[in-house]
Formats: structure tokens, sequence, C-alpha cells
């Protein structure tokens, strides 16, 4: 039988008993086996944040490609396959590319235990040490300071989107606690753009920055982003631009584009690519509209939307990204896995919608059964929460019942990639 990604992928599951091991000795140890890929990048952008940081990253993808720059993408978790994790200059991983590369990681390491996300994050930068490129930016996959991405010594900018409450059983139950994990993809003398934080959260930056003798470049003190006249406006010391708004849909993809053009203009990109940053940004599964599939079949009329959000504060942008849609019916969709807040999630989204309807998440040992979401979703404030066999009875039983509504699916990215792959 002949080798193919998903089998290699399954082979590498079994290398460690934890699915999360936050250090840095087994993906060193790797990469050392394999020659050091890391050291050989295109200049590192590296992200971290709680929420918005594969937005930010989008944006400034789009921004730098706009200019003819060919550029290195490496994100998680992936949606539908794996190979959306890895961007070669450009395109997805083709298929031989990514056997080959988790074949030469498997051999590097010879069967020593490590986690499957040191693993699969050493198979990407050893295929984006091979291909030319201008950039990579590379997204932390949990904290920051002992996560596998944090072994790039010299990134070209470090960027840390908003902070928030979320995996506290990794990181610790405080949000500096949370933020000073984040913060130690700080390296010495290398600049950092900073989105807005909470008060605690930003005082832990700055102080690892301090430490660390590296520059930030802070919103709220060094530059500003708002939108006005049905445009975004951002501010700097290099003066205001005028910019069209994100095509991501939601206020704080205005505050996530303020990130990005900041990212942009530290790199030295313009205007024009700061415009076509916000324009131009793809990123599936935020505020997605599906207009096409099964699903959007059986919704019989009904708009049909996706969200991957899953902790309180992506809670509260869902529920203001749907306050601005032209006023409808809203019913959602919910599945959700244990180790997050379902209650905090969902408490921002009672006022806005209409019903819920419970779901598992398929092939998840982390789901929420479909019973515990609704009993959730009623703690939250749902009067009307019941459960649903999946996704498509939950979408067929609303629209029975409510024609021309809005449908929206949220509480997980893996819920999000279920749903995208019974799609279509």
């Amino acid at each position: 039988m002949s080798a193919t990604s998903d089998r290699v992928l399954e082979r590498l599951t079994r290398l460690h008993p934890k699915v999360i091991d936050l250090a840095l000795g087994r993906i060193e140890r790797l990469l050392a086996a394999l020659g050091h890929p890391e050291r050989r990048l295109p200049p590192v952008v590296h992200v971290a944040g709680t929420n918005g940081k594969g937005s930010t990253i989008a944006m400034i993808r789009a921004g730098l490609e706009s200019t003819g720059a060919r550029v290195h993408v490496y994100t998680s978790p992936h949606l539908a396959r794996f190979h959306e994790r890895i961007r070669i200059a450009g395109g997805l991983i083709p298929e031989d590319r990514l056997l080959a590369c988790l074949e030469r990681c498997e051999a590097a390491n010879g069967g020593a235990p490590i986690t499957f996300f040191e693993v699969t994050t050493a198979a990407a930068f050893l295929a984006m040490a091979e291909t030319p490129a201008d950039y990579a930016l590379v997204e932390v996959g949990l904290g920051g300071e002992f996560d596998a991405t944090n072994v790039i010594e010299r990134p070209r900018l470090t960027v840390v989107t908003p902070i928030s409450i979320d995996h506290q059983q990794y990181l610790g139950e405080t949000l500096t606690e949370i933020a000073a994990a984040k913060a130690g993809i700080l390296k010495r003398g290398c600049l950092g753009i900073v989105a807005r934080q909470e008060p605690g959260a930003l005082g832990v930056i700055e102080a690892r920055a301090a430490r660390m003798l590296a520059p930030l470049m802070i919103e709220g003190q060094d530059w500003q982003v708002w939108e006005e006249h049905g445009r975004v406006a951002f501010l700097d010391v290099q003066g205001l631009l005028d910019l069209p708004l994100p095509r991501l849909i939601g206020a704080h993809q205005v505050e996530n584009a303020g990130t990005a053009v900041a990212a942009l203009r530290a790199l030295g990109m313009g205007e024009a690519a700061c415009a076509a940053a916000l324009t131009g940004a793809e990123w599936p599964a935020r505020m997605q509209r599906l207009r096409s599939g099964p699903l959007v079949e059986a919704a019989e009329g009904a708009e049909l939307w996706l969200d991957g959000g899953h902790n309180p504060a992506a809670g509260a942008a869902l529920a203001e990204a749907l306050g601005r849609l032209p006023r409808r019916p809203v019913h959602l969709v919910v599945g959700m896995l244990r180790t997050k807040d379902a209650t905090g999630f969902l408490g921002h989204l009672a006022p806005v919608a209409d019903s819920l309807r419970g779901v598992s998440i398929e092939g998840e040992p982390a789901t929420l059964s479909a019973a515990e979401t609704v009993a959730a979703a009623r703690a939250a404030g749902f009067a009307d929460a019941i459960e649903a066999a999946d996704p498509a009875a939950a979408i067929r039983d609303i629209a029975a019942a409510a024609p021309h509504c809005r449908i929206v699916i949220c509480g997980s990215l893996y819920l999000a990639g279920q749903v995208l792959r019974d799609n279509g």
C-alpha cells in the first residue's frame, strides 16, 4: 500500500502520550538532527495571542503578496485537511512535498517521544527552509514561550494580538500568567507589534520587552485604528491612512486590521499594500457565509454562516458581528470542547439569538455531548435550547420552523472543519 501523508500523520500521533506538552527540548533535538531548518527560514513574522491570530496573519499575507512578495505561512489547527496548515510561497503544500518532509522528520526523530505538533512544526520549517521566499508568517500553536514555534531565535517581527482567558489548564488561571506565556515570543532587540490589551496583560508584555531590550509599538500609544464613515483610519508616527473596511466581518476585524497594518508598516510596506491587506484577506470559519453545498441546500433559503470562535472574547465578537448584519431571526447550531468555557462563550450570544441546537463534534474525544451543550446554553440564558443529532439535522429542523432566518454554526474550529467537510 502506497504511503500517504495521512498515514504518516496517524503514526506520528502515537509518539507521545500527551497531546499537548509544552517544552522545547524535543523539537530542538529533532531540528538539530535535520540540520536546523529553522535557522534557514526567510524573515519571520511570529504571531501569538488569544484571539485574532489567524485573521491578522491572513491580512498581513494579503498585504505582502499584493506587492509580489513570496510568502510562507504556518498556522493551526486545520479545518478540513492538514495541508491547510502549511502554505509554501503562496500555495498549500503539495501532497508529495508534505509526505517527503514528514517522512524525513519521522526518520530523524527515530521513534523518540515527541508531540504531534512538534514533529509537524519541524516538517513545516523543513518545507519552508527549502523553498525560496521573502517572508514566513508563523502562528504560535499554544501559549508562546514553550510553544514549538518559539525556536526561532531572530524573527524579523513579533506580533501579539489581544490576550484573554483561554487554555488555563496549560497556561495558568490568570490573565497575567497567560500573558507571560504569550510574551515569551518577544526576542532580544526584535521589534514587537502589540494589539490593544487589558492593563494587566500589557504590563506583563512591557516588562518582558524591557528585560529583552525589545522595542514595542503598542496600540493606543504608538498607533491607533478606528472605523469612521464606513472606512478604517490608521494613525502612527508615519501619518494617517484612510483605508477600506476589512473584507472579514465584525468590529474586531477592524482591530485585527490595525495590528496587520502596523506590522506591514514596520516591514516597510506602503499604503497600497495596507489597503490590499484589508480587502484581499480570506480566512475560513471566521464569520464565513456559506453560499453553496449540501448544507446550504438543507437550509432551504435561510442564510448559513460559520464561525470557529470558542472562548468568551470570541463569543462577544461574534455577537457584535451578528448585530451589524441586516436584522433577521438568528438560530445557532453549537458544538464545543469540554476544555472551553461554554457558558462564558454562549452568554454573549443569548441576547442576540432566538434559539440554539446543541450537537456533539464528530471524532473529537473532548467534545461536549449535545445534552451538555444544551445545559450550558440554558445556564447562559437561552430559553429555547434543544439537542440535535448533527449539524445537518439541526439545519433542517431550524429551516423548517423558521424560513428565511439566519443560521449560525459556531463554538469550535473542530466543528467548523466537520461542517466544511460535510458541505463539500
